[in-house]
C-alpha cells in the first residue's frame, strides 16, 4: 500500500473481527472471535497515527511498545513485530484475547476521540498468534546466576514473573495447585474465548522449553508445601497463587442443591472437559433455567458456558434446550464486564435481568433448587465506586423459577496458602500486603503480585505486577539491595 497522508488514515475504517455467527456458536465451544487475516491486520495497522507522544502506551499495564509493533506488521515484517511486542508481553496471543483493551491502551487512542480507536487488541492477537504457528523468536535464557527462586502460581504474574528471571539466568521452579498449569487462564476462562491447547498450552510449553523453567503440578502451597518451607529452599519466592475462593450471598438457602460458584462451575467445565461434552462425559451440573448472580466478566462466561452445555446436553438427548438469566441488581449502565463480552452473551440468548436481586432461594422436597425469591431494586445516590447505589423497591417481591443458582459475586485469596507464611501481613480482605511499585512483601525474599495482591482483577494487570516483581528480585538476587 502507497504512504498514506493522516487524513486518508483518518478515513480508513476500525476493521471488524470475523465472528462465528450466534446460532451457530451457542451449540459449540469453537472460539467466537476468529482473528484477522494478514490482510485485514495491515489494513487496521494503517490506521495507527504514529503519535510522536503515544498515550496508548500509558495504558499498557506491561508497556508494550504499541506504534512500533503496529508499524512492523503495517510493513509487514511480521518477525520484527513479535521481537517488539516480546520484548515487553510474553503472552500476547493470550493478552489480544482477553484484555480489556478498551479501557486500557485502546481508550488513550487519539483517534477515539472524535471516531473508533486503532484496534490494538486485535493487533496484538494477530501478532501472538503468528508468533505461535511460526516461531520467528527464539527465547534465550540468561548466563546461569546460581540462584533458586520458586514462583508459587502459574497463573499470568507467576507466568510472566518466571519467564522474565529465567531469561535473566535464574532457576526457576514453578509450583501449581492444579493438574495443569495456567491458573486462573486454564479454570476460568471459557475455551470460546481462550483456546485451551492451541494457545495456553502453546505458549506454556514454548517458554518452559526454552528456559529449563520446570513446572510442578498437584502441588498446593500451605499444604503440599509451605511458604516457610520453600523459604528455606529457594533464595527468593513469589507468590501469585490468585484469588480462587469464591464469595456468595448471605441469603437464605444457599446449601440447597444445584447452587455453586461460578469458579466450581467454570473449573468443572473448563478443567474437567465438560465443555467435551459427550466425548468427556463429565458431570457437569447444568439446569433448565439457570440464574447467574452479577454482571461481570465471569458472570458473563458462566452463563454464555451454561447455555452451550445446555445445547449440547439437549441435543445428546433429543430434548429441548433452556434458558440463561443474568441477574444483576444495577442497571445495564453499571454492569462491569467488557462490552463485548455483553453483546455476544445478548446475541447468544442470554437473558439480563436487571435491577433485581436475590433476597432468597427456594428449595423442593429433596433440598434442590426449584425457584428464587427477588426484589425489584431502583438506584439511589452513587457510592464510593462512583456508581449509583442500588436501592430495594418495597413490596417488589417476586419468585423466578429456576433450578440452578451460579453466583458470580468475585473472590478472594484461598486463606490456606497462609499456613506457615513466615509472618505475611495480610488486609482484611485476606490478599497479601505488598508494594505496587516492585511486589515485596513484609517477609524478606518474599514478592507477590496479581489477584493474591488486589483481589480479582485483569490478566494484564497481574502480568504487570508479574513484570515489575521479576525485576526487583533480579536486583535483590544480584546483591544490588538487602530489603
Amino acid at each position: 500500500m502507497a504512504q498514506l497522508t493522516q487524513k486518508e488514515r483518518m478515513k480508513i475504517p476500525r476493521q471488524d473481527m470475523p465472528v462465528q455467527a450466534p446460532e451457530e456458536r451457542v451449540q459449540n465451544f469453537k472460539e467466537v472471535a476468529l482473528g484477522y487475516t494478514l490482510e485485514l491486520a495491515k489494513l487496521e495497522a494503517e490506521r495507527c497515527l504514529q503519535c510522536k507522544d503515544p498515550h496508548c502506551m500509558e495504558g499498557c499495564p506491561v508497556e508494550v511498545r504499541i506504534p512500533e509493533f503496529i508499524q512492523a506488521v503495517r510493513d509487514g515484517d511480521m518477525a520484527e513485530a513479535v521481537k517488539i511486542m516480546k520484548s515487553k508481553n510474553n503472552l500476547p496471543a493470550i493478552c489480544g484475547r482477553v484484555c480489556p483493551q478498551e479501557v486500557q491502551c485502546e481508550s488513550r487512542c487519539i483517534l477515539g476521540k472524535k471516531g473508533e480507536p486503532v484496534a490494538i487488541g486485535r493487533i496484538e492477537r494477530f501478532v501472538g498468534d503468528y508468533e505461535l504457528a511460526n516461531k520467528t523468536l527464539e527465547m534465550t535464557k540468561g548466563a546461569p546466576t546460581g540462584k533458586k527462586v520458586a514462583v508459587c502460581g502459574s497463573g499470568p504474574a507467576g507466568l510472566t514473573c518466571a519467564v522474565d528471571l529465567a531469561r535473566m539466568g535464574h532457576e526457576v521452579t514453578i509450583f501449581e495447585s492444579l493438574h495443569t498449569p495456567g491458573g486462573v487462564l486454564v479454570y476460568g476462562i471459557p475455551e470460546f474465548r481462550l483456546p485451551k491447547d492451541a494457545v495456553i498450552k502453546a505458549e506454556i510449553e514454548t517458554a518452559a522449553k526454552a528456559l529449563s523453567i520446570r513446572i510442578l503440578t498437584d502441588y498446593i502451597i500451605g499444604r503440599t508445601l509451605t511458604i516457610d518451607e520453600l523459604q528455606a529452599q529457594y533464595d527468593a519466592i513469589f507468590l501469585g497463587t490468585g484469588a480462587g475462593l469464591p464469595m456468595f450471598m448471605r441469603i437464605p438457602g444457599i446449601n440447597f442443591n444445584g447452587v455453586m460458584s461460578a469458579n466450581e462451575f467454570l473449573t468443572r467445565c473448563n478443567l474437567m472437559k465438560g465443555y467435551r461434552f459427550p466425548e468427556f462425559d463429565t458431570p457437569v451440573k447444568v439446569g433448565k433455567r439457570v440464574a447467574v448472580i452479577g454482571a461481570g466478566n465471569v458472570a458473563m462466561d458462566a452463563a454464555r458456558s451454561a447455555l452451550r452445555l445446555q445445547s449440547l446436553i439437549a441435543r445428546a438427548n433429543g430434548e429441548s434446550g433452556g434458558e440463561v438469566h443474568i441477574v444483576y441488581r444495577r442497571s445495564s449502565d453499571e454492569v462491569p464486564a467488557r462490552l463485548e463480552e455483553v453483546h455476544h452473551a445478548k446475541e447468544e440468548g442470554v437473558i439480563f435481568d436487571f435491577l433485581t436481586n436475590p433476597v432468597e432461594i427456594l428449595g423442593d422436597d429433596k433440598n434442590a433448587v426449584r425457584a428464587m425469591r427477588c426484589i425489584r431494586m431502583e438506584l439511589g445516590e452513587p457510592d464510593q465506586s462512583g456508581r449509583r447505589s442500588p436501592v430495594a423497591v418495597k413490596g417488589s417481591e417476586f419468585d423466578m423459577e429456576v433450578d440452578q443458582v451460579i453466583f458470580a459475586l468475585g473472590t478472594s485469596p484461598n486463606p490456606l496458602v497462609f499456613n506457615n507464611a513466615g509472618g505475611l501481613e495480610r488486609s482484611k480482605w485476606g490478599t497479601v500486603v505488598a508494594d505496587k511499585e516492585n511486589g515485596r512483601t513484609t517477609v524478606k525474599g518474599i514478592w507477590a503480585g496479581g489477584d493474591v495482591v488486589t483481589g480479582a482483577a485483569t490478566v494484564i494487570s497481574a502480568m504487570g505486577a508479574g513484570k515489575r516483581a521479576a525485576a526487583d528480585m533480579d536486583r535483590y538476587l544480584k546483591g544490588e539491595f538487602d530489603w
